[in-house]
C-alpha cells in the first residue's frame, strides 16, 4: 500500500460520500431524539391525567350519581371539628347539605352526625335557626342528631334543634357555656423593657389589647356580652328539649357529662348510633350522606390560611367568644 492509500484508508473524509453518511447519522440520531421526547412527553402527559382525574374524584365523592338514583333513605349530614367561619363545619356548607337532604324526594328521616367540641355562637346559631326552620317546612321528615365522641357547647346547641338527641355511654355532652380567652403581656414587656405606643380614637377601642392593663371597667363590659351570649345559648337549648331537661343547677354552668349521665339530665334522649336511629327509628336503613365537601383545593388554601390566622390571634391574645 503506498502512502497516498494509507492517507486514504486512515482518513474517513477520503471514502466517497462521506458528507451524506454523516448529515444521514445526524438526522437519525435526531430522529432517536425526537422519539425519546416524545414517549416521555406522553409519559408525563399521562400521569398528569391520572392526578386530575384523582383530584376530581376526590372532589366529586365516591357517592357521585348516589343521591340521584337512591331509593327510601336515611340523610345524613356531619357536624365534625370546630365550628367556624373557616372550618369544615362552617354554617353555610352544613346549611347547604340539611337542604338537600330535605329536599330530596326519597329521604324519610335527616342524621346530624355530630364529632365537635363547639365554636363559634353565630355559626351555630345560624345551623340551630336552619334546622328548625326546615323542620317546620317538612313536618314528615324527623330529624335526629347522633353525638358521636363529643357534641359540646356550640355542638350541643346545634343539637338541641333535633326532634330527638342519641350519644353512646361514653360520649361528651352538654358544656353549656361560653368562654372568651386570651393573654396579658404588660409584665413580661416591663421586664424587657419593651415600650407599649397604641393611639386610638376612641375610649375603649383598645379594651382587648393584651398589652395594656386589663382595666376593671373592661372586664364588666366583656362578662356582660359573654352573659348575654350564655342567656341566649340557655334560651335556645330550653327552646329544643322542653321540659324534658332536669331542674339541675349545675346544667347550664359549662359542664360536660358522659351520655349516660346526660339521659338522666335530659340533655339526650337515648343510646344509639347512626345505623341504630336509622334502622329503629326512621326505619329507613341505607344512609346517604349529605355533607358538603370543599374541594380539594380549596381546603387546603382553607386550611393553609385558617392555620396561620390561628397561630397569629393564638400569639398575640384575641380571639372572639367561642361555645366550649
Amino acid at each position: 500500500m503506498n502512502q497516498e492509500e494509507q492517507k486514504s484508508a486512515g482518513n474517513p473524509k477520503s471514502e466517497p460520500n462521506w458528507e451524506k453518511d454523516l448529515v444521514n447519522r445526524l438526522a437519525f440520531a435526531s430522529l432517536k431524539e425526537q422519539r425519546r421526547s416524545r414517549r416521555w412527553s406522553i409519559f408525563f402527559k399521562f400521569l398528569l391525567f391520572i392526578y386530575l382525574f384523582v383530584l376530581l374524584f376526590t372532589a366529586i365523592g365516591p357517592d357521585f350519581g348516589e343521591k340521584a338514583t337512591v331509593g327510601k333513605h336515611t340523610a345524613q349530614v356531619e357536624v365534625n371539628g370546630p365550628i367556624s367561619d373557616d372550618s369544615e363545619a362552617n354554617a353555610e356548607d352544613i346549611i347547604d347539605g340539611l337542604r338537600d337532604a330535605f329536599e330530596h324526594a326519597n329521604t324519610k328521616g335527616v342524621i346530624l352526625r355530630i364529632n365537635s367540641p363547639g365554636g363559634s355562637p353565630v355559626q351555630s346559631d345560624y345551623i340551630y335557626n336552619e334546622i328548625r326552620r326546615l323542620r317546620s317546612a317538612h313536618e314528615e321528615i324527623p330529624v335526629y342528631a347522633v353525638i358521636v365522641d363529643m357534641g359540646a357547647s356550640g355542638a350541643y346547641y346545634i343539637a338541641s334543634a333535633a326532634d330527638a338527641i342519641y350519644a353512646n355511654p361514653a360520649s361528651i355532652v352538654g358544656s353549656i357555656g361560653v368562654l372568651m380567652n386570651s393573654f396579658g403581656f404588660v409584665k413580661s414587656m416591663d421586664k424587657l423593657g419593651v415600650e407599649r405606643r397604641l393611639y386610638t380614637a376612641g375610649e375603649n377601642k383598645a379594651f382587648l389589647d393584651p398589652f395594656s392593663p386589663v382595666e376593671e371597667e373592661s372586664t364588666r363590659h366583656i362578662q356582660a356580652m359573654l352573659k348575654d351570649i350564655h342567656q341566649q345559648f340557655i334560651g335556645a337549648v330550653q327552646a329544643g328539649r322542653g321540659d324534658r331537661l332536669s331542674e339541675s343547677e349545675e346544667l347550664f354552668s359549662g359542664l360536660a357529662w358522659t351520655g349516660q349521665k346526660a339521659e338522666e339530665l335530659g340533655l339526650i334522649d337515648g343510646m344509639g348510633d347512626v345505623d341504630y336511629v336509622a334502622r329503629e327509628l326512621i326505619e329507613a336503613e341505607e344512609v346517604v350522606d349529605f355533607t358538603r365537601k370543599p374541594d380539594l383545593f380549596k381546603r387546603f388554601a382553607d386550611r393553609i390560611g385558617a392555620s396561620m390566622a390561628g397561630v397569629i390571634t393564638r400569639n398575640i391574645g384575641l380571639q372572639g367568644p367561642e361555645l366550649r
